[in-house]
């Protein structure tokens, strides 16, 4: 994290990024932002910092194995 920004909420819910953080992250006018509302506050990310999150929390994971587990499961039970 670079730094810590104090903005002001506008006319219509509209806030401004300020402009050493835009030329940071390479955003311009109608650049798309995803806004996480999570446990510890709001959370403002570009989509390929958004991926990234994700890619991360994700890795590790057997989602295929754990899906394949539950659903012979499931099977199982419905069989007996």
């Amino acid at each position: 994290m670079k730094g810590t920004y104090t903005v002001t909420m506008g006319a219509h819910g509209h806030i401004e990024v300020p402009e050493s953080v835009r030329e940071r992250a390479g955003l311009h006018e109608g650049a798309t932002l995803v806004m996480l509302e999570t446990s510890n506050g709001i959370v403002l990310l570009t989509r390929d910092q958004l991926l990234e999150r994700v890619r991360r929390e994700l890795e590790g994971l057997d989602l295929v194995g754990d899906l394949l587990t539950e659903r012979r499961t499931a099977g199982e039970h419905e069989a007996a």
